[in-house]
């Protein structure tokens, strides 16, 4: 299948051939052929081996068509994940479903002490903490959150701490820690664009949360590109294609950077910037989605330095790729590019919805899509999207008064999406919001019905709550109520079915994160450093506030019964 050229490119690639094996999924870095180790995601083992009962049903599809081999993938997935009693959380959102809820059955603390600084320094002092596992340093502006797989933590951040000393000035930065202690493992270093605030801002570092896929790691970068990362890093060698390690480390036109066994082994990369003319507003920031034998991506094409010019309408704001080589294989078509605010920043989610995998992203233009989750070719043979439905998340009241256009960016205007679209019992929750350089604003989430067809604008969402402020957080939904942070620092618990609120907790500080629920307890951190832990259920009962040192801009985690919970310099392991 050929694939769209949004500008004149080199061809882009092709669906992979139907009548290879159809490689196992790995849920939490294990693999489904027992007794054998995946190189590439695609070895077939040696003379002898035993399938797992998951790993017999995926070879019982082996012939089946993409479509069909996609529907049975997220089926397993979320079946997968959903019974997991002690489970890893290999993506952002735990999950394709990316509801911000884990069903593992742990007893974490709900009052804990992280340490305090020791005296001017940034290191943390462990004496007087409790209930902490571990401390891991990080550079000074960490974004993107954690993941954890097979027994690592992933987490990105800049360069403001240098691990390695052959790594020198602003550079952005992915670590993957020892699970049990949070010793680096190895680390992902990339070179910054040198485009400034308008592409690639000063210090911000890696802002995606790495997706693990059995013995891959897969990570969108500050420079517009996925990356294919081996898990094992360099400590077993460069297993290729990509070799040119040390020249991309280093960046265009410098001399290699030597590599060694705490190095990151790139498999293969894909250059959105160079490939699709796409440019990222700011920052590239986006969340991959693994799904069968394709990566799900959100480009980050957004408008230009003057905030008024979009400087590739034909490039797709989102795209899929062969998890195996990085070939493109498909993209939407739907225009999301000429009508995008400021930038594409969400990422995207995925569901079975009347036995058809759908695809759902939140757009920069403030409508949240549905499509199908394989690609078609159109009439010359371009894997395309198919859009089932869409719904603009943003009121019309935000966006005209007395017949007149409201401005973007203020306080009553219209805002992009941000926050990952969830999807839960056949619904879709997703928020709108904006940069939180633009404030606070008004604000919209809206629960739509995911089996609809068409155009759900005018027929309107199955419910819409507008007491609440732009966010960039995603839902959590759990027990029949949702839990949403706005960036005012507001935490409001609604009712799934109807969008009545229960309660609101205000907790002093602008949140940027998610809300956590696990324990039957709802977790949520603000830039002032506290983590706020409440109670999950109708009735709002505050069980501690903790203080941490520092702001913490990202979403709490949890994976094999200890709670991660990442400031600006720092990522804590907290466990009982």
């Amino acid at each position: 299948m050929k694939t769209r050229r949004s500008f004149s490119v080199t061809d882009l690639g092709r669906f992979p051939n139907r009548s290879a094996v159809w490689p196992c999924i790995s849920v939490g870095g294990e693999s489904n052929v027992e007794g054998q180790r995946s190189k590439g995601g695609g070895h077939r083992g040696r003379n002898r081996f035993r399938l797992s009962p998951l790993g017999l049903r995926l070879l019982f599809f082996r012939f089946a068509t993409p479509g069909h081999r996609i529907c049975v993938a997220v089926a397993l997935l979320l079946t997968a994940f959903a019974h997991r009693a002690w489970a890893d959380w290999p993506q952002w959102g735990r999950d394709p479903s990316k509801n911000m809820v884990s069903p593992a059955a742990a007893s974490l603390p709900g009052d804990f002490h992280p340490g305090d600084f020791k005296g001017r320094s940034d290191e943390i002092d462990l004496a007087a903490a409790r209930h902490v596992r571990w401390v891991a340093k990080l550079g000074s502006n960490s974004y993107g959150n954690p993941t954890v797989a097979g027994g690592r933590v992933y987490v990105g951040t800049n360069n403001a701490s240098p691990r390695d000393e052959k790594y020198k000035g602003d550079r952005s930065n992915v670590y993957c820690l020892d699970e049990q202690t949070g010793s680096l493992i190895w680390q992902f270093s990339a070179p910054k664009l040198g485009a400034g605030k308008v592409g690639d801002w000063e210090y911000l570092g890696i802002c995606s949360s790495p997706s693990v896929d059995g013995d891959r790691v897969y990570v969108v970068t500050n420079r517009c590109e996925v990356v294919s990362l081996d898990v094992a890093g360099m400590v077993n060698g460069n297993d290729g294609p990509f070799e040119a390690e040390g020249e991309y480390a280093a960046g265009p036109g410098k001399p290699p950077i030597p590599m060694g066994p705490t190095d990151a082994d790139i498999i293969w990369r894909y250059d959105m910037a160079k490939d699709l003319m796409v440019f990222p507003h700011n920052v590239t920031s986006s969340s991959v989605l693994v799904l069968g034998d394709r990566v799900y991506v959100n480009t980050s094409n957004g408008v230009d330095y003057s905030h008024k010019h979009i400087i590739n309408e034909r490039a797709p704001a989102l795209i899929v790729l062969d998890k195996h080589t990085g070939e493109l294989v498909g993209e939407e078509a739907s225009g999301i590019s000429t009508r995008v605010y400021h930038g594409n920043w969400s990422s995207p989610t995925a569901g079975m919805v009347n036995g058809q995998a759908l695809i759902f992203f939140g757009a920069g233009d403030g409508v949240c899509y549905g499509f199908d989750a394989v690609p078609v070719p159109d009439k010359e043979g371009f894997g395309i999207l198919e859009e089932r439905w869409r719904f603009d998340c943003v009121p019309e009241s935000y966006k005209t008064n007395a017949g007149e256009p409201i401005k973007y960016g203020t306080a009553k205007g219209p805002s992009e999406i941000i926050a990952t679209p969830v999807f839960h019992d056949g619904r879709v929750y997703v928020a709108i919001g904006q940069d939180p350089e633009h404030g606070e604003g008004n604000g919209a989430l809206s629960c739509i019905d995911a089996s609809a067809t068409g155009d759900l604008s005018k027929s309107g969402p199955i419910w819409r709550y507008t007491d609440v402020d732009r966010a960039i957080a995603t839902v959590s939904v759990a027990d029949g109520l949702v839990y949403i942070a706005d960036y005012a620092g507001i935490v409001h618990c609604l009712d799934a079915e109807t969008g009545h609120a229960y309660w609101t907790h205000d907790t002093f500080g602008h949140i940027w994160g998610s809300t956590l629920v696990a324990d039957g307890k709802v977790f949520a951190g603000n830039e002032d450093g506290i983590l706020v832990i409440l109670e999950a259920g109708k009735e709002k009962k505050l069980i501690s506030e903790i203080e941490f040192p520092g702001p913490i801009y990202s979403s709490p985690i949890v994976a094999n019964g200890t709670l991660y919970v990442e400031t600006m310099m720092h990522l804590f392991a907290i466990g009982k």
